[in-house]
């Protein structure tokens, strides 16, 4: 809590920040088709180690991705919205680094 207010009121707060707050959403659309297309990049490049690794990955990243357009569209103005759009955006990068461990792992252990 912060002295002579509550905490809804920090301005310095996570939760606070506008991206979560006041944000139509478009540039959680942006920003995560960016990320998208990185992920889809690596995870393609990574294809001849691991092909069903990889594809799964993929396949889950395109998800996310849609699911993210989806929120953006269907789900009411607020902060709803929005933490169901950096959610999305938080599990494309989850799943990607997840499924680069993986696949590197198991190219790891190929070379032993």
């Amino acid at each position: 809590m912060t002295p002579g207010g509550n905490e809804t009121d920090d301005p310095t707060r996570v939760r606070n920040q506008p991206a979560l707050t006041t944000s139509s959403g478009s540039i959680w659309i942006v920003l995560g088709a960016i990320l998208t297309v990185i992920c889809v990049g690596v995870l393609l490049a990574l294809v001849p180690l691991n092909p069903a690794v990889a594809w799964i990955g993929l396949v889950l990243v395109a998800l996310l991705f849609v699911a993210l357009v989806v929120a953006r569209f269907t789900t009411s103005a607020g902060r709803r919205r929005l933490v169901v759009m950096a959610s999305c955006f938080a599990g494309i990068a989850a799943v990607t680094l997840i499924c680069v461990v993986i696949l590197s792992g198991t190219a790891w252990e190929s070379l032993r």
